[in-house]
């Protein structure tokens, strides 16, 4: 489990709350309507006043839900409530006005207050399905910072438009260690900038996932541990850069968990938005361009556009380093001026990114280590490079494509550096990214580490890689990295 550092008391309620799913507010009228249906059963002395009690709760707490903004988990709890509340209000009222209470026997008000039970109980089993995301604590010396940047690269034509003056722009979001804020300091929004951009991102990534938006309302309600703008910390030196590109239709901030744990660390994470790819990206003049990336249902021409995309996607990967090295020169004004190592480069992605990281690696010579988590290789041209590469892979079953390993194996060889392949068990391919923290813990969706140990377990082998690659620290890689999983090593030497 994740260490705890010097953090916030708010940070311990989070850590509580996260176990419920739920806030305290949403707690409260659960508990107050769940009280509301069993004073029925409670002996007669007791009742009027357990009913009132109940109410109240119920009702102040709904109140302020109202005002705060309802999720849709809260719908059932409050549906089941209004059902009850005639049932429970009545005898009361009786009562006052000196009329006689009728209660209906317990054979005909047992299969109503089952039923209420039931409804109320939805709400927090939907609550915990579809959680509001609570980021794992940095488990490292720095806070950590974010900022989000677009560049545009003159030279390169927009190949998803027909405009031929349009250029390709990508929209990037820094992750690095931070000076501490002073207590109270709003942390960042998940999935965007402001509030708006963050339910825009998310209702894109549903509709991207075939899934009804309000399912994903958790993600945009969530704050990450870091602060927008935080000035960079005196500490660390020149630091090492760490360039992510997202999975097929991902986003910059699929891999907050990750990234916070890398910078915390001192490593500056760059995360790529890249357009007409991206699910949605809110651009700094307000326009979203949401993905043009669609299904054909014909396999050969998938797999076409996926290598057409892998490769523009590996040119904006080089495009962003590029950008990095004139924020490091002042060139670009800006806060890092003076404190990026680019001389010390990773790059590394996810899925289709994964393969975009092999393919820049390959044909950019300033990328100094490679991360691959659980992504084809799309490489029309697979070469040798000099890069050491790590490749994160879920376990490999009957319905893995069979093309897969062998491509993958085949590409690690290439390497004329030692590479690694770690596959984890109990992982699935949303494993390597921020989906366990929001969505069902279904093991064939987001497998079977739990929601904590997945970031744990993915960032653990990364830090491990990137100290030993970057900044070469002693130890044995193969010895840490096979305590996380099923470990193949690949020297260039090793024709096997």
């Amino acid at each position: 489990m994740w260490r705890r550092g010097p953090r916030a008391d708010d940070d311990r309620v989070n850590e509580i709350i996260t176990g419920l799913h739920m806030s305290p507010l949403e707690s409260l009228a659960v508990l107050g309507a769940l009280t509301l249906v069993m004073a029925r059963w409670l002996p007669p002395t007791v009742r009027p006043r357990v009913t009132i009690a109940a109410g109240a709760v119920l009702v102040l707490s709904a109140a302020v839900l109202s005002v705060t903004g309802v999720r849709w988990q809260m719908l059932p709890v409050l549906a089941g409530a209004a059902f009850t509340v005639p049932f429970a209000v009545s005898p009361l009222l009786r009562r006052r006005t000196g009329r006689p209470t009728r209660r209906a026997r317990w054979w005909l008000a047992l299969p109503g207050s089952v039923a209420c039970t039931s409804l109320i109980a939805t709400g927090p089993a939907a609550a915990w399905a579809f959680p509001v995301p609570v980021f794992p604590e940095p488990t490292g010396h720095f806070a950590v910072g974010t900022r989000v940047m677009q560049w545009t690269d003159p030279h390169r034509p927009e190949t998803a438009t027909a405009d031929p003056h349009d250029r390709r722009t990508v929209v990037v979001q820094l992750w690095y260690p931070a000076q501490h804020s002073p207590a109270g300091a709003r942390r960042a929004q998940y999935l965007g900038r402001t509030g708006p951009e963050a339910r825009t991102v998310s209702d894109a990534l549903a509709r991207y996932s075939g899934l009804p938006a309000f399912l994903l309302d958790g993600p945009p309600r969530a704050h990450t541990h870091a602060v927008f703008n935080a000035p960079v910390a005196d500490q660390g030196g020149r630091l090492p850069v760490v360039l992510f590109s997202p999975g097929l239709g991902g986003v910059r901030t699929q891999n907050t968990a990750w990234a916070e744990e890398l910078a915390s660390h001192g490593y500056v994470v760059a995360g790529l938005d890249h357009p007409y790819d991206s699910a949605a990206v809110v651009l700094a003049d307000g326009r979203t361009v949401n993905t043009k990336i669609a299904s054909t249902g014909d396999d050969d021409e998938d797999d076409k556009r996926a290598m057409e995309t892998t490769g523009v996607r590996a040119a904006d990967l080089s495009f962003v380093l590029t950008r990095l090295g004139r924020l490091d020169r002042g060139e670009s004004p800006g806060p890092l001026t003076g404190r990026l190592d680019t001389s010390r480069v990773a790059v590394t992605g996810h899925s289709l990114g994964g393969g975009a990281a092999l393919q820049a690696a390959r044909q950019d010579p300033r990328f100094d280590a490679v991360i691959n988590l659980d992504g084809y290789p799309r490489d029309p041209d697979p070469r040798p490079f000099h890069q050491p590469a790590l490749a994160l892979t879920q376990a490999i079953g009957p319905d893995t494509d069979a093309r897969y390993l062998p491509r993958l194996i085949k590409v690690l060889r290439l390497s004329t550096a030692t590479s690694y392949r770690l596959t984890i068990p109990g992982a699935a391919h949303l494993t390597f990214m921020d989906g366990p923290l929001y969505l069902p813990p279904v093991p064939s969706i987001v497998g079977s580490l739990g929601r904590a140990d997945s970031v744990h377990v993915v960032t653990a082998a990364t830090l491990a890689f990137l100290d030993t690659t970057l900044r070469h620290e002693p130890g044995d890689l193969a010895e840490v990295l096979s305590a996380y999983g099923d470990l193949s090593v690949h020297r260039p030497d090793d024709s096997g």
